[in-house]
This record gives C-alpha cells, sequence and structure tokens, in this order.
C-alpha cells in the first residue's frame, strides 16, 4: 500500500517538472518566433541637447504683413544736377542750364503730409530732385535739410493722405532677427529681399576722412546701387534703420549691408524739421576701444566699453571729472561695449540734456551726471 502511494507521488512530481519544462520550452519557442518575425530595430542613443519644439504653422517666418504695410511707404527718388552749357547767338555767347538725372535712390514716407527721409549722398549736389510714389506719381521734392555726419537728410512734397512707415526701436533689434530691406536697386522699383540682423553697432573708416557717427545695422538682407535711403524693417512692419551701404569689391550686393539705426534717424529728422539743422552736443573726448594689453593695464574683467584716451579742455568732459583711462560702460541705463555705441547713444541728445554716464576706474565703477553741451570752436 505505502508502495503504490509512494509511485502514485513519484508521477505527479514527474508530471509537473515535465509540464513546468516544456511550458518553458514552449515559451522561449514562441519569443523566438516572435523575434524571428519581428524586423529589426537599430538601438537608439539619445543626443545631448536634443529637444523638440512645437512650433505652430503660424509662428514659421511670414514677410507679407510687414512687406504689405511698408512697400507703399517706399518712394523712388531720382536726382538731377544742373549742366551748364554756351550757346551762340548772332555771335554773343548765352549761358544755358540744362538738368540731367545724375542718380537715383529710395526714400520713406514718414508722415501723411509728406515729409520723406533717405540718405544724404542720394540728393548730395542736386540741383532739382523728384519722387516717384508706389501709385507711379512722380513729384517734386525739396531738400528741407541734410546731415552729413549721419548720412541723413529730409524731404518734403506737396501731398496729403500719403502711407507712411511709423518707426520702431532699432535697439530692441535682436541678432538672428528677421529683416526686410525695401527699395528701389538698379530702378527696379518695390523691390523687396530678407534676411537677418548679422550685427549691430558696426563701424566703417569715412572714406574722406570726415567726423561721421557711425552705428550701422549689419544684415545679409541684399542691398544694390538704388536701396540707398530705402526701409530696413522688422517683421511687425516698423521703420528700424535706413539702408546706406554695401561691403563689396565689386559694388553690388556680395553678402553684407549695412543701415543707420533709427535711434539715430529720428532724431536727426525730428532736429531737421524742427531746427532745421541737427541739435548736437559732444562730451569732448577721444576713445577708442578696449585692448587686450589696455584690460590688463588697467585691471579689467573684459574687453567691453570704450577707453577715453584725451579730453579737451572746457568740454563737459572735462567739468564733470572724467579722466584719461576711464572707460565708459553705461549712457543712461544703456550699455555700451564699443566706441560705435557710445556714438550712436551721444547722438540721441541735444545740448541742455542731462545723461548719467558709468565708467570703470582703478576696477571701481564711478558715476557722472553730465549736461550737454553745444559743439564749438571752443570745447572742440
Amino acid at each position: 500500500m505505502i508502495d503504490s502511494m509512494k509511485r502514485i507521488v513519484f508521477f505527479i512530481l514527474l508530471a509537473i517538472v515535465v509540464g513546468g519544462l516544456s511550458g518553458g520550452w514552449c515559451a522561449r519557442y514562441a519569443l523566438a518566433q516572435e523575434k524571428q518575425n519581428m524586423p529589426e530595430r537599430k538601438r537608439e542613443f539619445p543626443m545631448s541637447g536634443n529637444r523638440e519644439v512645437a512650433v505652430a504653422r503660424q509662428a514659421w517666418p511670414d514677410f507679407t504683413y510687414a512687406a504689405e504695410q511698408s512697400v507703399e511707404a517706399v518712394v523712388h527718388v531720382s536726382v538731377f544736377q544742373r549742366n551748364t552749357f554756351v550757346e551762340y547767338f548772332f555771335g554773343a555767347p548765352i549761358r544755358r542750364y540744362e538738368g540731367v538725372q545724375a542718380g537715383s535712390g529710395s526714400g520713406v514716407i514718414l508722415t501723411t503730409d509728406g515729409y520723406i527721409v533717405t540718405n544724404h549722398h542720394v540728393i548730395k549736389d542736386a540741383s532739382k530732385v523728384q519722387v516717384t510714389l508706389y501709385d507711379k506719381r512722380t513729384l517734386p521734392a525739396q531738400l528741407v535739410g541734410a546731415d552729413p555726419a549721419t548720412d541723413v537728410a529730409v524731404l518734403k512734397v506737396e501731398a496729403a493722405d500719403l502711407p507712411f512707415l511709423p518707426f520702431g526701436n532699432s535697439d530692441s533689434l535682436r541678432l538672428g532677427e528677421w529683416v526686410l530691406a525695401i527699395g528701389n536697386p538698379y530702378n527696379l522699383n518695390s523691390t523687396i529681399t530678407a534676411g537677418i540682423v548679422s550685427a549691430k553697432g558696426r563701424q566703417m573708416m569715412s572714406p574722406d576722412g570726415r567726423y561721421k557717427i557711425e552705428s550701422f545695422i549689419q544684415t545679409d538682407a541684399a542691398v544694390n546701387p538704388g536701396n540707398s535711403g530705402g526701409a530696413l524693417v522688422n517683421t511687425r512692419g516698423e521703420l528700424v534703420g535706413i539702408n546706406t551701404a554695401i561691403a563689396s569689391p565689386t559694388g553690388s550686393f556680395s553678402g553684407y549691408s549695412f543701415a543707420v539705426p533709427t535711434t539715430i534717424v529720428q532724431k536727426v529728422v525730428e532736429d531737421i524739421v524742427q531746427y532745421g539743422a541737427v541739435q548736437r552736443a559732444m562730451l569732448g573726448i577721444v576713445m577708442t576701444n578696449v585692448t587686450d594689453e589696455a584690460a590688463k593695464k588697467l585691471r579689467l574683467n573684459n574687453l567691453d566699453g570704450a577707453l577715453i584716451v584725451q579730453i579737451y579742455a572746457g568740454t563737459v568732459a572735462e567739468k564733470a571729472g572724467m579722466q584719461p583711462g576711464d572707460v565708459i560702460t553705461s549712457i543712461n541705463s544703456v550699455v555700451v561695449k564699443n566706441t560705435s555705441a557710445v556714438q550712436e547713444q551721444i547722438a540721441r541728445y541735444r545740448p541742455g540734456d542731462q545723461i548719467e554716464i558709468v565708467v570703470i576706474r582703478d576696477g571701481r565703477e564711478r558715476y557722472f551726471n553730465v549736461v550737454m553741451e553745444k559743439i564749438t570752436s571752443r570745447n572742440l
């Protein structure tokens, strides 16, 4: 009886073991078959800094709004110069004058009653200026005034209800921001090109050696002869610069163009319209950009700012207590990183304006409240 019980238990245990083994083998066989039938998958590794950014379709760059809001306010500027020739009437010489088109450029309407901004070099030495509007009307234009130092000029046409461009804040432009250049290159009216802000505060050598205030916006929007005086517009349809120059060995666009920022343009235009000339004040200093050698000598932490190398006697800089060796880092809470940025900030102010200037001296910040004075031969 006991032996039969042992045999029954033995067979039960054997059945359990065999069942477990066969079940495990079947599972492994099924898994193997599943893997065999699945396509081979490549091992994926996470990338450093990899991230997905959800961008709505409406957020992609679209320049149609800015273009449509701006193009009608950009005009074609034709410049004529007076040629003199002599005719003989019964042997007597008679001097006659004839206007010959000498060049062309672009301009931007700023007010509904016809004030237009363009470049000084576009209308320089002109005896007559004509403006062709977007609707093909051609109007005579009078020169209100010009400022060679900033290459800005103001024209006036007699008209009403004109489309115009509002001023935007060029200070708020960011590197990589999209902008449009609108003008009339090669007499091709209403040409629009797009690019990004490549740099700010660019300074270029003046070919004639004259005093210049240059703190250009650099873009890669295509600008060619005839674009001068045209609009640089942000994606909101606001005027942020006046296209002025290109950097090119051929005279045609080769990758970079430059525009006068509206922080300068607006003040110059307002002065010309209100006073007939630019109301300009100066600190009375000679400055240079900070070099590695100067930074080590002055124990500066970086190369930002403008190093004062000379101060003219009797100027506001001397009266305020500024000294050679001071490094200007801020003007009215606006950080300035080089000499062109200092020029741009100072050019905003008129005689009588009070500004706060921050400098680094002996490793410490010093603050100066300066009341700007008009430029005279006495303080230059």
